[in-house]
């Protein structure tokens, strides 16, 4: 049985002549100089000699020099440098026209962590094709100074995971999808390229709003990878096939999202329900600046959803399984799952009813009313300024000329015919 696929909405490079031509652009942030005959502060110059640091690996980034990048890192942190050595390596796989770092705090080490400083450090960076603006991400970095030289000698907790920090990367390019995996075979990221692609082209059949029409997707090697990029327990993603990251809203420069899949759930689906997962993901890329604070999770979910099973022959007897047993158990849900019912970490039984009662309301809105009704609620409720509430009440009246709690009546007894 081809189980729900869920969404989180984060409401939160390279070494021959063409890489160094690509990231010929590549500047590092300066730092800004003191005034005439004023004596630095110990704070400044030690932000200069970090940000000195950062410049020579990013400069080793963009010429493709392992030795120089590893000159930059502590010679005594032994284990730090085989990580970066790695680092590197998998940098150099990437394909990046951007990669710049900003210094920010700078602070004394703790006692007892070898003296130094520690620094909060803005990294961005941008993938060809992929990303329309860069992406950033925060890392904080420890430096150490010996014999009058400073380098980096580790990363701190609190640093934003990336996958390249994983294992070692493999890259492959769809038509219209970019597919990154970390210690996955080629063989397994090359048919999530192709899934992807189809994904991109199912969603370009309904989504009526331009999109880059492309997606990024990252494939860690265990769902323990996938919650550290995520930043999350474990728990939070078992049984989760797959999540999209990025900032809703309405942006029109933004970088592109990422698709992050869990290997073990992803791996546990049918070719048809991994299939479902990538387009359900999709949708959300594409319509992630079309969704605000007042677009209920219910109508995202449920829209993705929509599409993701519009390809398929599944009735709701079929895909709908937390519903159908609900429904045997005299249980149905009599109002429609509201935000906080699809948080993940809940209990898998009523995560897949939200999920499930979201899919049928835009199903239900598709059968009655049309394609182009539901889609007209969302992009309505997309641009709303109002609370989601009042949003909701407006939205509802002017495309289907219903109320919520009238719409919530018509909903249960489709739900009721449906998967009884």
């Amino acid at each position: 049985m081809v189980g729900p696929w869920k969404w989180c909405e984060a409401r939160r490079v390279a070494g021959s002549r063409a890489l160094s031509a690509a990231l010929a652009g590549v500047v590092l942030a300066g730092v800004s100089g003191c005034g005439a005959g004023a004596e630095p502060s110990r704070e400044s110059r030690e932000r200069a000699a970090v940000q000195r640091v950062l410049e020579r690996q990013a400069d080793a980034v963009r010429d493709g020099k392992e030795s120089q990048y590893l000159a930059a890192v502590d010679p005594r942190a032994e284990s730090y440098r085989e990580e970066q050595r790695q680092v590197f390596g998998n940098l150099r796989r990437l394909p990046l026209t951007q990669w710049s770092y900003r210094v920010g705090d700078v602070r004394p080490a703790a006692a007892g962590d070898g003296g130094g400083v520690q620094a909060d450090v803005r990294l961005r960076y941008k993938l060809r094709d992929d990303d329309h603006a860069p992406v950033s991400v925060t890392e904080r970095l420890a430096f150490t100074e010996r014999g009058g030289k400073w380098y980096v000698s580790d990363e701190l907790p609190g640093s934003d995971r990336q996958l390249w920090e994983q294992g070692e990367i493999t890259v492959v390019r769809g038509k219209k999808s970019l597919v990154l995996g970390a210690d996955r075979s080629r063989e397994e990221l090359d048919d999530l390229a192709r899934k992807a692609d189809t994904a991109v082209a199912q969603v370009d059949e309904e989504w009526p709003r331009s999109w880059p029409h492309r997606v990024v997707v990252e494939s860690p090697s265990s769902l323990r990878d996938m919650a550290r990029l995520l930043d999350a327990p474990s728990t939070s993603y078992e049984g989760i096939a797959a999540v999209t990251t990025g900032e809703a809203g309405e942006h029109t420069n933004a970088s592109a999202d990422r698709i992050v899949v869990n290997p073990e759930a992803y791996g546990d689906l049918s070719g048809e329900g991994q299939q479902v997962v990538l387009t359900h993901e999709t949708v959300h890329v594409a319509s992630r600046t079309h969704t605000s604070g007042a677009t209920p999770l219910w109508l995202s979910e449920g829209l993705a959803d929509w599409i993701g099973y519009g390809a398929t022959d599944r009735t709701p007897k079929e895909a709908a399984a937390e519903l159908v047993r609900a429904a045997d158990a005299g249980k149905l849900p009599r109002e429609l799952p509201t935000d906080r019912d699809f948080r993940f970490g809940r209990d898998p039984e009523e995560l897949g009813r939200a999920y499930e009662s979201g899919w049928l309301a835009c199903r239900l809105i598709a059968d009655e009313w049309g394609k182009d009704k539901l889609l007209g609620l969302y992009l309505r409720l997309g641009s709303a300024q109002k609370s989601q509430d009042a949003a909701v009440d407006e939205a509802m009246e002017s495309e289907l000329g219903l109320s919520p709690q009238e719409f919530t009546e018509r909903w249960r007894s489709y739900v009721r015919k449906e998967v009884s």
